[in-house]
C-alpha cells in the first residue's frame, strides 16, 4: 500500500469510493432512501475542483489503484472525504491517511482540525485523538435530509 495525493482525473473513482463506503458503512445508521439520495452515481463537478485545491490524499493498492481517501478542506480547517471500499477496510488505511492530514496540518501552522463523524464512525475517530465536542444534524442537500452527525476535533496543543 502506498498513500500519496489523489489527482483530479481520479475524482470519479474517488466518488465511487465514497458512495461505497457510505452505503456499506452508513446502513442502519440512516435511513436506505436517505442512502441512496446522499450516493448518486452521478458526481458533482465540484469533487474535482476539492481535489486539485486541497491536500487530497489517496491510499492506493500495488497496481496504484486508489481503495482509501481523505482531505484536509483547507478554508475550514476539517478533515473530509475519509472513505474506504469494503473490502479493504480494517487494514490501517484511514489511519495512514488521518495521520497526513494531521501532520499537513501541523505543517501549516494549524491549532486545531475539526470534523462531523456519521455516527458509525465516531469511535474510530476517537481513537484518532479527535474528541467529541457535541452531537449535530447537518443538512445535506445532496441527500435532501438533515443527517446526524458528531461534531468533533484534534487540538495540536494539548497534552495526549
Amino acid at each position: 500500500m502506498q498513500l500519496r495525493l489523489a489527482r483530479p482525473a481520479e475524482a470519479e473513482v474517488i466518488w465511487q469510493i465514497r458512495n461505497q463506503a457510505i452505503r456499506h458503512g452508513c446502513k442502519g445508521v440512516y435511513e436506505d432512501s436517505v442512502i441512496a439520495a446522499w450516493t448518486p452515481d452521478k458526481m458533482p463537478e465540484s469533487q474535482r475542483t476539492m481535489i486539485a485545491n486541497n491536500p487530497f490524499y489517496v491510499a492506493t493498492t500495488l497496481k496504484d489503484q486508489p481503495v482509501a481517501t481523505g482531505f484536509l478542506d483547507l478554508a475550514n480547517a476539517s478533515v473530509e472525504a475519509i472513505f474506504t471500499l469494503p473490502e479493504w477496510e480494517g487494514k490501517g488505511l484511514a489511519t495512514q491517511i488521518i495521520d497526513a492530514i494531521k501532520q499537513e496540518a501541523a505543517k501549516r501552522g494549524l491549532a486545531r482540525i475539526t470534523l462531523a463523524s456519521t455516527p458509525n464512525a465516531c469511535t474510530f475517530y476517537q481513537k484518532q485523538g479527535f474528541i467529541i465536542l457535541q452531537e449535530s444534524v447537518h443538512p445535506s442537500a445532496l441527500a435532501r435530509a438533515e443527517l446526524r452527525c458528531i461534531e468533533m476535533e484534534y487540538n495540536f496543543f494539548t497534552d495526549k
